[in-house]
């Protein structure tokens, strides 16, 4: 990881990488979604380049930021960078944008992006805006929208049991423009689980705002229902940490963590366009395919001019395992899918 010693280097080595696993992605009629977002790895002993203490779920904590993007209907990272730990949640998200954009294989469109509150900047909004890229972000509730929320707001009941919308045309304090924002509010009473946050003047209530540049034929229920989708980037995030040890991967120095941690990221990948390969349409994550498939005793001979392996697979599962073998060596990949479990 010595050779790793900048950002300029991490970057023409990992660019391809990126580009080489969202080009084996097909084309949607109706485009990607993209989710930006950001998660903390923490490092207690705090002694490696970049990390320091900023902000997270349990408190202030030495750790690092990293910055990742994920196309939502294929569960699949499209870009990973590394940040220290006390960057705040949008630092470097234009660069990262754009970067992204540029590596964007030409035939995959992306129909909307998403984020949480912390990339709710006038900048990055700017960008999407002047790429014509459709978008839903997360609004910080401060003083003036919670004083929306409070008083000044028509409620409407939705289809959604519990839940009232509303939106209004709103300017940021910091905008160069104004921006239509979609206003949600649960009743809690009729509620077990929701998102959104309670204010101290409005009991009974949680609620969210939402700042999306889709057109006003869009319902606010249905920009809301739409961002909901972005739940699966946390499940990525999940699978990352548990799966592929990310907390575990620092180095003394932060371009070779960043090295380190996209190599994982970039495994991960592998893991997901394998499944797919497969045909399997669920989500599968890496422990399910170690106890399926990589934990699977065999050994390597050389006999009679050829290379072989054996597997020691039982009787009744060697049909299952043909199967795969079939698979991986068709010439035509959208042909015999395979069953995911024997």
């Amino acid at each position: 990881m010595s050779d790793f010693d900048g950002a300029a280097k991490n970057l023409r080595s990992f660019r391809a990488l990126w580009h080489y696993a969202m080009r084996r992605l097909p084309s949607r009629r109706g485009g990607y979604s993209l989710d930006l977002d950001s998660t903390s790895l923490l490092h207690e002993d705090g002694k490696q380049e970049g990390v320091k203490v900023g902000y997270t779920r349990k408190g202030l904590k030495p750790c690092l930021k990293p910055l990742l993007a994920v196309l939502e209907e294929a569960k699949l990272v499209a870009q990973f960078w590394l940040r220290s730990g006390n960057a705040p949640c949008a630092s470097n998200v234009v660069g990262f944008t754009l970067e992204l954009l540029s590596n964007l294989p030409r035939h995959l469109r992306l129909r909307l992006v998403r984020a949480d509150a912390g990339f709710c900047e006038e900048r990055w909004l700017a960008l999407l805006e002047a790429r014509r890229l459709p978008y839903i972000v997360v609004a910080v509730l401060h003083h003036k929208i919670a004083s929306l929320l409070r008083k000044e707001t028509i409620w409407v009941p939705s289809a959604v049991p519990g839940t009232d919308v509303a939106e209004v045309i709103y300017r940021g304090a910091r905008w160069s423009r104004e921006r239509r924002l979609i206003l949600i509010r649960h009743r809690m009473a009729e509620k077990k689980r929701t998102g959104g946050k309670m204010l101290l003047d409005c009991p009974g209530y949680a609620y969210q705002a939402l700042v999306t540049s889709l057109p006003p034929s869009v319902a606010p229920i249905e920009v809301w229902r739409d961002y909901n989708g972005r739940a699966g980037v946390e499940n990525v995030i999940k699978e990352l940490v548990h799966g592929f040890g990310l907390p575990k991967l620092c180095c003394q120095s932060f371009w070779a963590t960043e090295a380190a941690l996209s190599l994982a990221v970039l495994t991960y990948n592998l893991s997901v366009l394998f499944a797919r390969h497969l045909g399997w349409l669920e989500k599968v994550t890496i422990g399910t395919l170690r106890f399926r498939l990589f934990s699977t005793a065999g050994i390597l001979s050389h006999a009679q001019g050829g290379t072989h392996i054996k597997l020691g697979i039982p009787l009744q599962n060697r049909p299952w395992w043909r199967a795969i073998w079939e698979k991986l060596l068709c010439e035509f990949p959208n042909c015999n899918a395979v069953a995911q479990t024997p």
